[in-house]
């Protein structure tokens, strides 16, 4: 009974790693992704600033930095936006 006990809460454990890693890893915040711009038509990767738009559906807000830019900060439409 004791062993079935701490495999239990040795599940549970593992099961708030996942979760809380998942969480992390694609929930909210900055993350890098692969789009195609529109304006050039080149691949670019792009840091885009995720948000909570609705319960259990995130949506991309804002694109920070974009490679084919280099440094600078975006300043173009952003119409890749519409394709994160």
């Amino acid at each position: 009974m004791t062993t079935l006990i701490k495999v239990a809460i040795a599940g549970v454990a593992v099961w708030w790693a996942v979760a809380g890693y998942a969480i992390w890893k694609w929930g909210p915040g900055l993350r890098k992704r692969a789009v195609r711009c529109p304006e050039k038509k080149l691949r670019a990767t792009v840091v885009a600033d995720q948000r909570e738009a609705e319960f259990g559906s995130l949506r991309v807000v804002d694109v920070r930095q974009c490679s084919l830019l280099g440094a600078a900060q975006p300043a173009c439409s952003k119409q890749c936006m519409a394709r994160l």
